[in-house]
């Protein structure tokens, strides 16, 4: 029971991570690949429709968390706190930048939300890098559970660590870069002219430097918890999680060279959700690592809601997923095919 709702929380991380990581590149770069206000415009476009609805997988994530992992989530959210908050505000500005950016026809007013958006994206990609390198480094928990982090202490991965640190910085340039990719992979498919080809010369380029920083994340990894890699041997979800990314790449750079779009966009997909089952396995039954003490660490078999109601759980969860995957193929039906500026109404979305 507490095996399966690990894999239902890691699924909808998967799940926010992949879509909420096209709103998130497509944003970052919207300067780089729309050149004049329409072809800005046409990156908001592309995923105006869409971002209220990526984000319900966090907070389901969030929902996920509380029912079956309480005190994981108690410690996480106490421990966090200063990053959760900078999270929630980057998501705020981002959400209002989209609603009211085009409202008013004041050049300065189009300038400065356009600003806050990019920035908004260039944040929310760092803290959510920074969050897993956090997850994967660990947090300095004490014998009580519990733990608080500052920005940076020493700027050391061990010991009493802060939020950042040379390997936390690292994982959060990795994921800026693999957002910004998976971003400009989604805007080829989605767009078309110039946007589509700026976007196109971008993704051919940000993916094989997310090749690079893979490797150097990766040796950084082994050397900060090199256990890791040993207890990934007798998981098969875990190797699974490796084949997924191999294929993803393939995928990528396939589709990238010729007409493939599509195949483009879903092997990018596949990619992200590959690395994020690979190092889900890898960690668990460990949900938050002390750097500290290892006998300090909380694991998922010790920290988890009582069975019975981990079954009573299992009973909504299903028809709420349903609904979930019955709406978000209704609106992708609705939305799907390349967007245009001539159809951008800059009306609120």
């Amino acid at each position: 029971m507490i095996e399966t709702w690990y894999a239902i929380l890691t699924f909808m991380l998967v799940m926010f991570l992949v879509l909420e990581g096209f709103d998130i590149g497509a944003g970052m770069l919207q300067h780089i690949v729309g050149k004049t206000e329409a072809e800005r415009r046409l990156v908001i476009a592309a995923i105006g429709p869409l971002w209220s609805w990526h984000e319900v997988w966090l907070v389901g994530f969030g929902g996920t968390l509380m029912v079956a992992f309480p005190n994981i989530l108690a410690s996480s959210f106490a421990g966090f706190y200063l990053a959760f908050f900078l999270l929630l505000w980057s998501l705020i500005l981002r959400g209002i930048s989209i609603e009211v950016g085009g409202h008013i026809g004041e050049p300065m007013w189009r300038t400065a939300w356009n600003f806050i958006f990019v920035v908004a994206n260039l944040l929310l990609a760092i803290l959510i890098g920074a969050a897993l390198g956090n997850i994967v480094r660990g947090v300095p928990l004490n014998a009580d559970g519990k733990f608080a982090l500052a920005f940076f202490t020493n700027f050391s991965p061990y010991g009493n660590v802060g939020i950042l640190d040379w390997f936390t910085v690292s994982v959060a340039v990795f994921m800026l870069v693999t957002f910004a990719a998976h971003g400009a992979t989604a805007l080829v498919l989605k767009t078309e002219g110039p946007v589509h080809d700026r976007s196109l010369r971008l993704a051919r380029r940000l993916w094989k430097i997310v090749l690079l920083l893979l490797a150097l994340v990766t040796f950084e990894t082994w050397r900060v918890r090199p256990e890791l890699f040993s207890g990934m041997t007798p998981k098969p979800i875990a190797w699974l999680g490796l084949v997924g990314v191999i294929i993803g790449a393939v995928m990528i750079f396939t589709g990238l060279r010729g007409k493939g779009e599509l195949r483009a966009v879903l092997g990018s997909s596949l990619f992200i959700a590959g690395l994020m089952i690979a190092g889900a396995a890898s960690v668990f039954p460990i949900m938050l690592h002390s750097t500290l003490a290892p006998e300090n660490s909380l694991s998922a078999y010790k920290n988890a809601a009582a069975g019975h109601g981990l079954v009573i759980a299992l009973i909504w969860w299903p028809i709420a997923f349903i609904l979930s995957i019955g709406y978000a193929l209704f609106i992708y039906h609705y939305y799907l095919g390349k967007v245009k500026a001539s159809e951008d109404t800059q009306n609120p979305y």
